[in-house]
């Protein structure tokens, strides 16, 4: 049965970068929208950012506008998550998600994503 698996968490400083990646076995990751969620120490889990199948459409939660970049490479089979100025608020567990279409009106919500990584851990700390 096909996953998708998370990588490039770590730790980094506060104005640091780090890129994520969310690559996918046994499945093609084209034909899914794809998510980025993350749940940080006693919250709940939140949405990041999504992007549709064809990586037309993007979407950001406003804590990251414009820090946080979402792209995708089907060929490759991988979905990224570009983390620019990271801030100590930015630490929690990176979960990635797909689900099969995407909606401007309910791209946030996590419990119309299908498949979903196990995370990985992003920590911004001096």
């Amino acid at each position: 049965q096909g996953q998708v698996v998370e990588s490039g968490g770590g730790l980094v400083q506060p104005g640091g970068s780090l890129r994520l990646s969310c690559a996918a076995s046994g499945r093609s990751l084209s034909n899914y929208a794809m998510g980025w969620f993350r749940q940080a120490p006693g919250k709940e889990r939140e949405f990041v950012a999504a992007v549709s199948g064809r990586g037309r459409s993007t979407y950001y939660a406003d804590s990251i506008k414009g820090r946080f970049t979402i792209s995708r490479d089907n060929a490759k089979n991988t979905v990224y998550l570009q983390m620019n100025s990271l801030k100590s608020e930015d630490t929690a567990i990176y979960y990635c998600a797909a689900r099969p279409s995407l909606y401007s009106n309910d791209y946030y919500r996590s419990d119309l994503y299908n498949y979903w990584g196990q995370g990985t851990q992003v920590t911004v700390s001096s």
